[in-house]
């Protein structure tokens, strides 16, 4: 199972943790595994790259762990922009936890 935890202050979401495998189909098959993946590395690579922010960034794919953080103080142009990949990435976890919730965890804290 893949636990996934997002923290929020004063309604943004600050820091992203992924921890484990969803075990939902084989190594190398697991499509549930790739698409919760995608979701999540897709919006790290938006903030890095599209809203130019620089978030601390964490990943042992062995494990299955990634874990990621933005800066709590953004330029208004950098937040609006992060709000937006960020919460469109919450819609897509939010999506993949409601079908298949035997194989990911999801806690919206804050």
């Amino acid at each position: 199972m893949t636990n996934v935890k997002i923290t929020k202050k004063n309604n943004h979401i600050l820091e992203v943790e992924c921890d484990g495998h969803t075990s939902y189909g084989a190594e190398g098959e697991d499509i549930v595994c790739a698409a919760l993946s995608s979701v999540v590395q897709t919006a790290a690579l938006g903030l890095m790259s599209v809203a130019g922010v620089d978030i601390n960034f964490k990943r042992d794919e062995k494990r299955g762990y990634l874990m990621f953080s933005v800066p709590e103080k953004l330029e208004e142009k950098q937040q609006i922009e992060c709000d937006a990949i960020l919460n469109t990435m919450l819609l897509g976890v939010g999506d993949l936890y409601e079908g298949f919730s035997d194989y990911i965890q999801l806690e919206v804290k804050g």
